[in-house]
């Protein structure tokens, strides 16, 4: 049996640049006597098929003991005629389990026991959802197989007590210090930290180097100061009112459940994880596309950079994200991800989600917050295996990750790890839940924390003494008094034009618009190869009398320029000086008006070309990612990869530019705002088809005003001398010439903004505007009006 897709309508895209899928798993089918067995001893399969199926459903996965255990009659045995508990059967090719003895049979008790441990105890599994025969398998026979594997080793033992204890001690020292502090605990949840450490750790040992992680609010603080190295002091000084930027810095900051830390990790091994955590809004998961697009344009680079031929999506980078329950479940930017996560020019090989599930969403219980039995449901909406765990357990947390990571390892695909947890405070620390959870609230009061617990279990098992676990608390604590004192005479420190950054500046001096003409011979040269097939290649006969022809004729005999030679024209002088491009939305390869057409499709094979991948063999590449049909969680994506790398042009096409609206959220919070807020520069293009062009009042106007209104600065555009410092670019530009420049100019300059630009329908194809190639020529640049 071979894993992945076999249904989906695809081109033949394979050799186009970006286009990558994960590597295909085999596992082997069942054996002609396993086969056979399976059907002697039918009743028996249609038990086990059962556990594995609603088993979940039968588990002990509520810390606060809340909900009613249904009764689930498709687990009881004597449903299918087995009700002699001592009678024999031969597991071979149903179950993994090992009889005593070696035997490869079982009794119904022990057959019985075993499916009760491993799908009912504080674990569940939903996986049968998954249409791949080899996925559900593989599953199904590994959480089997290493059912008695999960014992750890005293020090890993100890690691997590001390990780549970240094997180409660951190909640407990915020709530001394700073009571009237909105810091959003992990109290009730400190097992999300085992979590992640158990995760990085894993990486770590599997030749992994960089992992990408999106976390919310909830735990935010305890997981940069506890895992990531957040510097406490660094904390403590802006919770004193203090600036979180050098003052010679134009940046407001955020507030601290926003803040990020993106450390180097060694977990014992040769290379260290680079864990890099990205900057989130209030506005909940919308982190989770832009997480997605660092990760894959990380993952791009590392490609271009490796000589190894055989590394694929996943080798060496991982992304993760964080959730909340209420935001899972309830947020459509979670179902545009993950839409995402398995299409050729998205995918990160895998990515492994976490829910913080707290059984609440502010003040709406689970039964008003979705429609639903779990929140992470969504998640079989692309067919992702679920992992349920009771937070009480933090080494069967660990367990759950195990698994999931084993998963993503192999088949490199999202997994989601279902974490029941509680949350001790209300929605924040300020706030008083019983108004609305009275009896939730009673039982949480009563009962001991999380850490306490394991604790007190590591005591009895002879792990630990009173004495270390009173050292732990106690050398956590003096550190965090140190860092307070520490924090009085903290100087902020900025670290956003490092690495690739670093020939980057914020541009706050005086400049003139730089000059981003081309030579005329090197504008037909590209403008040439754009439009260069192969005669074997089958071009529809209408593009080349319509479309190359005409574009060669233009170049040869020095004609007027249309809107998308120009466009290639500013695409290939890029590429040819280095620089990469992504060209990403819906139907951009063609474009919506059917003018671009920088991916040509053979009308005998179906194979993709991009003409402009094929100008010189030192130049950049262009990959043209024809987006699914989303646009919040699509341009949060291209923000992502935006804020990666600044040799990158990332540019977002709507289909048609009101399409912006449902893309709201990554306007207001990334890109007007990012550099503001946490100094993170954006070359991001918002192209925004606009005009009235007879198409109504739905796909006329790109709402142009609401990016006017989203301005920080009036900048005198008719100055060719100006402090060019604004938060973004707003741009109608109505000749070739001039979307020629914006686009070279986005990677000219030594410094990148976002640019939004209100581009035509009509004028397109009209004849009044055109340019000349002397308007892109050296000495030239955009003219403001």
């Amino acid at each position: 049996m071979v894993s992945g897709p076999k249904l989906r309508r695809c081109y033949n895209e394979d050799v186009a640049y970006g286009y990558r899928v994960p590597k295909q798993f085999e596992y082997p089918d069942y054996s002609p006597e396993q086969l056979k067995n399976r059907q002697q001893q039918a009743a028996l399969v249609c038990l086990v098929d059962a556990y594995r199926s609603v088993g979940h459903r039968a588990t002990d996965l509520d810390p606060l003991h809340l909900q009613q255990q249904p009764s689930i009659p498709e687990l009881n045995p004597a449903r299918y005629g087995l009700s002699n508990m001592n009678e024999q059967f031969n597991i071979d090719g149903i179950l993994e389990m090992s009889p005593k003895g070696g035997s490869k049979t079982a009794s119904i008790a022990e057959i019985h026991q075993t499916l009760v441990d491993i799908y009912c105890g504080h674990v569940a599994f939903e996986f049968e959802h998954i249409p791949d025969t080899a996925e559900r398998r593989w599953f199904a026979d590994y959480i089997e197989s290493t059912s008695n594997q999960s014992a750890l080793d005293s020090d890993k033992k100890r690691r997590f007590h001390e990780l549970l204890v240094r997180s409660e001690t951190f909640d407990n020292f915020m709530q001394k210090k700073f009571g009237q502090v909105k810091r959003y605990g992990l109290e009730g949840a400190e097992s999300a930290i085992i979590a992640l450490d158990e995760l990085f750790s894993l990486c770590s040992h599997s030749g992994i180097t960089d992992a990408i992680l999106g976390m919310p609010h909830r735990g935010r603080l305890n997981i940069l100061v506890d895992l990531l190295k957040y510097p406490p002091r660094a904390l403590f000084h802006k919770l004193q009112g203090n600036a979180e930027f050098p003052d010679d810095l134009p940046a407001s900051g955020d507030v601290i459940s926003h803040i990020s830390s993106s450390p180097s990790l060694n977990y014992g091994c040769k290379e260290d994880l680079n864990v890099t955590t990205l900057h989130n809004p209030s506005h909940l998961e919308a982190v989770n596309p832009v997480v997605s697009g660092y990760g894959r344009a990380k993952q791009m680079y590392l490609y271009d950079k490796n000589t190894d031929p055989g590394c694929a999506l996943g080798d060496r980078l991982i992304g993760i994200q964080i959730h909340g329950d209420a935001a899972f479940s309830g947020q459509g930017v979670i179902m545009e991800t993950l839409g995402l996560s398995n299409l050729p020019h998205f995918s990160l090989g895998g990515t492994i989600h976490v829910i913080i599930n707290n059984q609440i969403g502010y003040t709406t219980p689970a039964t008003n917050a979705r429609s639903t039995l779990y929140t992470s449901d969504v998640g079989k909406l692309v067919n992702t295996p679920i992992i349920h765990v009771n937070g009480d357990y933090p080494e069967e947390v660990a367990r759950a990750m195990r698994i999931a990571f084993e998963y993503r390892k192999l088949f490199r695909k999202d997994v989601i790890i279902d974490l029941v947890t509680f949350r001790r405070w209300g929605h924040n620390e300020l706030d008083e839940p019983s108004f609305t959870q009275p009896q939730m609230y009673n039982i949480i009061r009563a009962r001991e924390s999380v850490p306490k617990v394991y604790e007190r279990k590591m005591m009895e098992s002879g792990v630990i003494t009173d004495a270390d676990a009173k050292q732990v608390h106690a050398s956590f604590t003096k550190y965090l008094e140190t860092e307070l004192a520490a924090s009085k005479d903290y100087t902020p420190k900025a670290d956003h034009l490092k690495g690739k950054w670093s020939g980057l500046v914020m541009p706050t001096q005086t400049a003139p618009q730089p000059d981003t003409g081309v030579a005329k011979e090197t504008l037909r040269e590209v403008g040439e190869r754009s439009v260069l097939v192969d005669q074997t290649f089958k071009v529809h006969p209408r593009l080349v009398k319509h479309h190359i022809q005409p574009r060669l004729k233009r170049l040869a005999e020095d004609l007027a320029i249309d809107w998308a030679t120009a466009e290639s024209l500013a695409f290939g002088s890029l590429l040819k000086q280095g620089y990469n491009i992504r060209l990403c939305g819906q139907d951009v390869g063609r474009g919506t008006f059917s003018q671009r057409h920088a991916m040509f499709v053979c009308q005998e094979t179906e194979n993709v070309f991009v003409p402009l991948n094929n100008i010189s063999k030192t130049q950049g590449k262009i990959e043209v990612a024809n987006s699914n049909l989303s646009e919040l969680a699509v341009l949060g994506f291209e923000y992502g990869v935006s804020i990666q790398s600044p040799n990158v042009l990332p540019i977002w096409e709507a289909q048609f530019g009101d399409f912006n609206n449902t893309a709201q959220v990554i306007t207001d919070t990334y890109i007007s705002s990012g550099e503001t807020k946490w100094l993170r520069q954006s070359g991001l293009v918002m192209l925004l088809p606009h005009g009235y062009d007879g198409a109504g009042p739905e796909h006329s106007s790109s709402r142009i005003e609401r990016f006017l209104q989203l301005c920080n600065t009036p900048i005198d555009m008719s100055s060719n001398s100006v402090i060019q410092n604004p938060n973004m670019h707003v741009a109608i530009p109505t000749t070739p010439a001039q979307i020629f420049h914006l686009l070279r100019r986005q990677m000219i300059r030594n410094y990148r903004k976002p640019l939004i630009v209100a581009g035509p329908k009509t004028l397109l194809r009209l004849s009044a505007a055109t340019s000349s190639l002397d308007d892109m020529a050296p000495g030239t640049s955009f003219s403001p009006i």
